[in-house]
């Protein structure tokens, strides 16, 4: 083997190694150019590679940003969606149920029940009353005067009073509590009453005082006619009255069970002048 012919091989070997190493022999023309050739060679293969994985990189960077973005996209709709969903419920919802206030409807029936509830007493009575004429403390003369009164009283409850505390529900029992009877009406018949006795004394010395006389009877009348309601029972009567005519008119509108409980009139009702 020539000299010339080892530096090839040698050559050879070096160039296959590493395209870049610098020989310390210059070689021949030949040699230099196809070793330029196959440097050439791996280096175009290598930008090949780069350039290939750039452009997947650049793919799949370009593919996420889009799934990114589509992700993003997809979700607003959902959350668009679903809020345009709940405007539409909230706008569509049902009204709510009319809440049906039982007491107040047992009240509102219940106070048209007044008349039903009334007691009625008819009272007849005579009220005598006198004046006298004095002179000094002596008696010149007296007036008499002698009223026969007709009239009646009415007694009662009244249901413009009752409230919705007045009433209780409990299960299918209803309770209520009646406000305290009192006298509603005392008065008198003016057609059938009047003067029966009208007399001035002896040589009607006495004063002519006809029309006080009157009025004055026709108040001590409403007096008696109070006294005499309350010491007949008549605001007794009321309650039961009372008590009777509500539960029936409860029951007819459906309640199957009442209870229906009076109160005690005030002792001021029979004191008190009507």
């Amino acid at each position: 083997m020539s000299v010339n012919q080892e530096v090839v091989i040698i050559s050879d070997r070096e160039f296959k190694t590493d395209c870049t190493i610098v020989h310390s022999r210059p070689p021949v023309h030949n040699m230099r150019t196809s070793k330029q050739s196959r440097c050439d060679s791996r280096n175009a293969n290598r930008v090949n590679r780069v350039s290939f994985l750039l452009k997947n990189f650049l793919l799949l960077s370009k593919g996420g940003i889009v799934l990114i973005i589509l992700l993003l996209l997809w979700g607003m709709w959902r959350a668009g969606h679903r809020f345009l969903a709940e405007v539409e419920a909230f706008l569509n919802a049902p009204p709510p149920a009319p809440q049906i206030n039982i007491s107040s409807l047992i009240v509102d029936r219940i106070r048209g029940a007044s008349e039903l509830t009334t007691a009625i007493l008819a009272i007849e009575t005579v009220v005598p009353t006198a004046q006298e004429r004095k002179l000094g403390n002596f008696v010149l003369g007296t007036t008499k005067l002698l009223y026969i009164a007709r009239g009646e009283v009415k007694a009662g409850i009244d249901l413009s009073n009752l409230t919705a505390e007045n009433v209780k529900v409990s299960n299918d029992t209803i309770q209520i509590r009646l406000p305290p009877p009192k006298i509603l009406d005392n008065q008198i018949d003016i057609n059938r009453s009047g003067v029966y006795y009208y007399d001035r004394g002896f040589l009607s010395l006495g004063p002519d005082v006809a029309p006080q006389l009157q009025t004055m009877a026709q108040r001590e009348t409403l007096e008696k006619f109070v006294a005499t309601a309350c010491s007949e029972g008549l605001l007794e009567e009321a309650n039961e009255r009372a008590k009777l005519a509500i539960a029936q008119l409860l029951t007819t509108a459906g309640y199957e069970k009442v209870e229906v409980n009076a109160t005690t009139p005030s002792p001021e009702t029979c004191s008190a002048t009507q």
